[in-house]
Formats: C-alpha cells, structure tokens, sequence
C-alpha cells in the first residue's frame, strides 16, 4: 500500500517537481499546499499519513506549522525538509514534533520511507 503524502511548500515548481518524483517512487502525493492554512485544511479533509513541510515558508516558519499539524486530528506524520543542509536545523528538528528532516536534493520515497520506519 502506498504511502499517502501532502507536500507543503511555498515554491509552486518545487512542489509539482517533487509530486512527480515522489509519485513514480510509490509514495502517492494526494495534495500540496502553499502555507499553513492550506496545510491545516487538506491535511483534515484527506488525512495523509505523512506531511513534508518545508522548513522557510515565505513569511511564515515551517516549524510553526509543524507544531499546528501536531496539535491537529488527525494528527500526520511531518517530515521536515530544506534545500539547506540537515546540520543547519538539527536543533530545531530534534526539539519539533516530526520524525526528521530530509534535504530537497535527497527527497525520495525510499527517505521518507525510512523516516516512517
């Protein structure tokens, strides 16, 4: 069975590049959303069992969002992710809600599969 996933991110090409790639590699990418708010509604309405949440959302942080999914029902499975190195946001991915932190260049089914496991 597929592992059911919404992207969040500002950069609208990011987000159909990855779609793409992240479909051919079995993970089925139900939705996307631009900000939190997008986040927030499609993650209650197609409940997904993971979200990638880019770490810069515009004006907006993606840990803070994060943080909302946390608190949301259903409450997904977040993954962090940044065209910046892992090493950049350790901290704040160790003391955030989600399971870890993938960097853009290496998003793939297989990372997020592991991260999942």
């Amino acid at each position: 069975m597929a592992v059911r996933c919404v992207l969040v991110d500002d950069n609208v090409p990011f987000l159909r590049s990855a779609a793409g790639l992240l479909n051919r590699q079995g993970i089925d990418v139900v939705a996307v959303a631009a900000d939190g708010a997008a986040a927030l509604a499609v993650v209650t309405r197609v409940r997904p069992d993971v979200v990638l949440v880019d770490v810069d959302l515009g004006t907006e942080s993606g840990f803070a969002v994060a943080r909302q999914l946390d608190r949301a029902a259903p409450r997904p499975a977040v993954i962090m992710m940044s065209n910046h190195a892992a090493a950049d946001f350790a901290e704040l991915v160790e003391a955030g809600p989600g399971l870890g932190f993938v960097e853009k260049p290496e998003l793939s089914g297989d990372a997020i599969r592991a991260l999942l496991s």
